[in-house]
């Protein structure tokens, strides 16, 4: 079928041109327009349930998340649930498996939380989160007012209620969160004296001030024939309208307004999260939140175009700070893979004009390398697949590989037409050409077929990595298959139409000789030919040598490989190495219970030490939460974004060549990096930030958000304590911190103080509260409004929205005896202090409350530098085991990146096999001989030498991205050991078809001819793929790390794979024809029966 496809296109070779063009014009519209990332979205499907209502964590935890969680449990496709109590907020996050539409998701969580919400407490403001990525924050802006002309509060209101609204209208913005500077309040601050004295209870006044405030309509009324609206205008809108409020009268009848009871002033409203700048003091900013399934770049964009046109109309002199930016990472990333791919196609390119010799012949599968690619994002676009770091390192990666197939076909028609040109040109030369095409073009196919279906598995990949890795082999597949498809139509078209033999005759006669180098080309015969010559004085002695002793030479080859097995014992293991987004995200933690003045100084002092660092260009922190249900984060737990300038621009460090000049530095650069890392940067900035009680952690934007939402740590390595009681979890999630602090490799660990929260215990007499005739409720009311300081109604003011708060002036409820003399009013007026009411007491309680799959749960967050994952979590685990005693119906669970390594872990135990049997089948499906499928095969223990001796020398770990690498060498390693055993089978072939296959000696010349006077061929398939792939080895941009872990095995393993082949494929093949079809020279090798690899 394979011959017929090719006679097909060669035939109609007008016709296999015209649909090639117009589908590069296809490919050309999909490539203009294809959503651009900097890497997948990673992100789980994910709902949000996020509920208000102004209550300590066990509260909330115990009437509200609580009883969420367990309702959404049932739920359909629901992988985990994850709770999460503070003062305030109720945050549920529902985590649906892979592959579940968001949309579908987010109605079947309406659809369980209508049976819980009638049964929430009074008060209780529940809602779904935006239909965000959990990856979304993709773009932060700060308020900045350099002329001191607004105040904070200024900003923030601009913020909520002009700004916020014009960016949320973007296509694309779910959301558009505040954080940052005083929400304006007014502030009722009651007299209790004057109370008192009017006889009046604080609820009258909470009353008085809710119904003070309001608007009503009247229906209409109709005079002279026109129709009037009614209106009752009460809306209070300023200090003096909530002044005027009557509250009651006195005995002379006289009414008794707010102002007489309480003073009423503008103040800020209570904070549960700050900002800051640079490290300059509190900021109002802007976080974008990006919609699901969104293009990042267009809608960061938009938003960048939406702020050019407010501009003119900000506030005088504020302006608009740029505080991080996704769509740089965007585009450095697209940036960098743009240059790496025009290098691999140059460098493969110049690989095919020198080795080929013959610029006709190399313009076939160099035209291959564009077309392939282009086609490539057909599919893409419309299987939805963004162009990321990770999509086009799937073309990348097949860069080398893609061209192989038409480069042993044009290979092997130059041969074939030498042959015919030296033996005198007989017949048509295009009979010979499509001869030649078709002889080869069966195994061709198979052997591009290995490398694309070797891929296959990684569609079993799941989760984060399954999302990670499915681009890369969804391209990587496409472009292989569009490239195979291309061997068989398109090339043999280009080459029967332009092909010539016949030199043309012209003058002036340089350029006729220049026009025939690039037209016609010389035909050189093997022996002869420029690169040939010199390749056969290298290897042919070395064959010859390892076909006298071949039994030796398989002994060795054997060693070799099992003396590989101890320095793959000693390589480390991650999940996933850097993803490098060329922005810090610092997230130190403190001790629960920070106010909002001691956070918002220490936030500021971190930031100033940041900002000093000169790689540092801004920074923007956080303490506390944004105005999104997005962000669940408590006042202990701090984010600063840290945006750093250019790498090129950072602190030099010494080298060799620091004293040449730049032009000559530059390409060394890229080798010896002569700037500081990375992670030296971080770790110099990690002993700058030492603070008392701060707990540091360092890591990424993009990442911390995944790793969150994935396994609910940030760190990248968590152990979640669980069990029934918070105290009990603290105490054992100390002893874990405890036993961790002396392994090596921590840099920083911390167990969540699960019940490190303050609390003034109220705890009520019944038996005094029915001696004044009290309800509970009434007293409550009292603390919730006197002391705690309730909102009572809102005020609204053409767009804006200001609360009113009732309560106690601070310097009344600054300590327990003043909490003590707060007063209670009576039935008949009578005022009693609340200690005759209620014992007061401080007490420790839980901060903050973690719910898992509805089990109590805190965490422990351990960061790690200069060690592996794999080997720290096996160390740890042994620690802790021996150091921490669990109390029984108490568990530790391993989570972060460990619990995505454990489930790769698994996975690869099947997956690799899987692998191998396809590639196995699909070997026999093309030799029919087992025997030939496992000479094939032997490449892949001879590559696994080269990669595992490379990730030692390179200091790599093992991870998804390695062994990513090491499936797509295995696909190569059956695709060159194929082309090594076709010669082989050729040259046997030819041999006893001529019948020189009679003795020991012929067989040895029939192994050297496929061996050595085909060298040329094989060197050129290899050295395709091995500088398809050096360009990668160099990049020093975004995404660069993983695709090192990518490139590395299939470099180095392609190096020890081909360099084994060529010494002992020639002696295994030696040995199994004298033993096997010569029977040790007893039997002459019958032709009739010959099955070579290309029938």
């Amino acid at each position: 079928m394979i011959k017929k496809i090719i006679g097909w296109s060669a035939h109609n070779k007008f016709l296999v041109m015209a649909l090639t063009a117009v589908a590069m014009s296809v490919g050309w519209y999909c490539m203009k327009n294809i959503r651009l990332d900097a890497i997948p979205d990673l992100s789980d499907t994910q709902v949000i349930v996020y509920s208000r209502w102004d209550r300590s964590p066990d509260i909330i935890e115990d009437q509200v998340t609580y009883p969420i969680v367990t309702a959404l449990l049932g739920a359909p496709n629901v992988k985990a649930v994850r709770g999460f109590s503070d003062f305030g907020y109720s945050y549920v996050y529902v985590i649906f498996k892979d592959g579940t539409d968001v949309y579908w998701a987010r109605s079947r969580v309406l659809e369980y939380l209508s049976k819980i919400l009638p049964q929430m407490p009074e008060g209780v403001r529940t809602e779904l989160g935006p239909d965000a990525t959990g990856v979304g924050w993709g773009y932060q802006y700060a308020l900045v007012d350099k002329t001191g002309r607004h105040s904070l509060a200024d900003l923030r209101s601009f913020q909520d209620w002009t700004l916020r609204y014009l960016l949320q209208a973007v296509p694309g913005v779910a959301e558009v969160a505040s954080i940052g500077g005083f929400q304006k309040q007014y502030q009722v601050q009651v007299d209790p004296n004057a109370l008192s004295a009017y006889r009046i209870p604080l609820a009258k006044v909470v009353d008085a001030i809710r119904d003070g405030n309001n608007d009503v309509g009247g229906r209409l009324v109709e005079f002279g024939g026109t129709e009037y609206m009614i209106r009752g205008r009460g809306y209070a809108k300023s200090v003096e309208d909530l002044e005027q409020i009557v509250v009651g009268r006195d005995k002379g009848g006289t009414p008794i307004l707010v102002k007489s009871v309480a003073r009423v002033a503008l103040g800020p409203d209570i904070r549960r999260g700050v900002s800051d700048l640079d490290g300059e003091g509190d900021t109002v900013g802007g976080i974008i939140v990006m919609r699901h399934g969104e293009n990042a770049l267009s809608v960061i964009e938009r938003v960048k175009t939406r702020l050019e046109e407010i501009k003119p109309s900000l506030p005088a002199g504020v302006e608009i700070l740029e505080t991080y930016d996704r769509s740089k990472l965007i585009k450095g990333a697209i940036a960098t893979l743009k240059h790496e791919l025009f290098t691999q196609m140059f460098l493969v390119s110049l690989v095919l004009l020198v080795f080929l010799w013959h610029i006709p012949s190399a313009i076939v599968p160099i035209v291959t390398i564009p077309i392939s690619t282009l086609l490539a994002f057909i599919p893409l676009y419309y299987m939805g697949i963004s162009a990321n770091i990770m999509s086009i390192a799937g073309i990348m990666l097949s860069i080398g590989v893609l061209v192989d197939g038409s480069m042993v076909e044009v290979e092997n028609a130059y041969k074939k037409l030498q042959l015919w040109d030296a033996g005198g040109r007989k017949g048509d030369y295009h009979a010979v050409r499509l001869a030649a095409m078709q002889e080869v073009g069966p195994s061709v196919f198979y052997s591009l077929l290995v490398v694309a279906v070797a891929f296959f598995p990684i569609f079993a990949l799941v989760d984060q990595e399954g999302r990670l890795f499915k681009p890369l082999a969804y391209t990587k597949n496409l472009t292989m298959f569009l490239a195979a498809f291309l061997a068989l139509t398109l090339d043999p078209a280009v080459r029967m139409m332009f092909s010539r033999m016949d030199f043309f005759v012209f003058k002036p006669k340089w350029l006729a000789w220049t026009v025939n180098q690039v037209v016609v080309g010389r035909y050189y015969p093997e022996e002869k030919h420029p690169i040939s010559k010199g390749l056969f004085r290298v290897y042919d002695p070395v064959c010859r040598w390892v076909l006298e002793r071949p039994w030796k030479v398989i002994a060795a080859a054997a060693l070799v490989t099992l003396a590989t097995v101890p320095v793959y014992l000693k390589l480390g293991s991650e999940f996933m190495p850097p993803l490098n987004e060329g922005t810090i995200l610092f997230m130190p933690t403190t001790l629960p219970g920070i106010s909002v003045t001691q956070a918002a100084e220490l936030l500021q002092k971190q930031d100033e030490v940041l900002k000093g660092f000169p790689e540092v260009e801004r920074v923007f922190g956080k303490a506390g939460r944004a105005e999104t249900s997005t962000d669940s984060a408590p006042f202990s737990m701090m984010e600063t974004t840290v945006l750093l300038k250019p790498m090129e621009e950072w602190r030099k460090k010494e080298r060799w060549y620091s004293s040449w000049p730049e032009f000559l530095q530059n390409p060394l650069r890229r080798v010896w990096w002569d700037r500081i890392t990375w992670e030296e940067l971080v770790t110099e900035m990690d002993q700058h930030m030492k603070f008392p009680g701060v707990t540091n952690a360092w890591t990424m934007p993009i990442k911390a958000r995944i790793d969150m939402l994935t396994t609910g740590v940030r760190t990248p390595i968590g152990i979640k304590v669980q069990g029934a009681d918070l105290a009990k979890i603290e105490a054992v999630g100390m002893s874990v911190e405890a036993a961790l602090q002396g392994v090596p490799g921590t840099r920083s660990v911390y167990a969540e103080r699960a019940a490190g929260g303050y609390f003034v215990d109220f705890k009520l007499k019944r038996e005094q509260l029915a001696r004044y005739g009290l309800s509970v409720k009434e007293v409550e009311m009292v603390i919730m409004s006197a002391i705690g300081g309730e909102p009572v109604t809102v005020t609204v003011e053409g767009r804006e929205r200001y609360s009113v708060n009732v309560r106690y002036p601070r310097e009344l409820r600054d300590n327990l005896p003043k909490l003590r003399r707060v007063l209670v009013a009576t039935m008949d007026g009578a005022q009693i202090p609340l200690a005759q009411l209620a014992d007061i007491e401080m007490t420790m309680g839980p901060a903050m409350i973690r719910n898992e799959n509805g089990l109590l749960t805190g965490y422990v967050y351990v960061d790690v530098a200069g060690r592996d994952i794999g080997g720290y979590v096996d160390e740890a685990k042994k620690k802790v085991a021996s150091a921490v005693p669990l109390p029984a119906g108490y568990v530790l669970q391993w989570s972060g990146q460990y619990e995505n390594l454990a489930r790769v872990r698994e996975k690869m135990a099947l997956l690799l096999p899987l692998t191998m049997v396809l590639i196995i089948l699909l070997m026999y499906m093309n030799t029919k001989s087992w025997v030939k499928t496992g000479i094939v095969m032997l490449a892949v223990p001879f590559s696994l030498i080269g990669a595992f001796w490379g990730f030692y020398l390179l200091d790599y770990n093992l991870s998804v991205a390695a062994w990513v690498g090491m499936i797509a060498l295995m696909g190569l390693d059956a695709e060159t050991g194929t082309f090594m055993l076709l010669y082989l089978d050729l040259a046997y072939a030819d041999a006893v078809r001529g019948g020189r296959m009679r003795t020991y000696a012929d067989l040895k010349e029939a192994v050297v001819h496929g061996a050595v006077k085909r060298i040329r061929p094989k060197m050129m398939t290899v050295f395709t793929d091995f500088l398809g792939l050096m360009p990668v080895m160099w990049a020093i941009g975004p995404g660069a790390d993983v695709m090192k872990r990518i490139s590395a095995p299939i470099i180095f393993g392609l190096f020890t794979s081909f360099t084994m082949e060529l010494v002992v494929y020639p002696a295994i093949f030696l040995l199994w024809k004298w033993h096997g079809d010569m029977k040790k020279g007893t039997a002459v090798p019958d032709a009739g029966t010959l099955h070579v690899m290309e029938d």
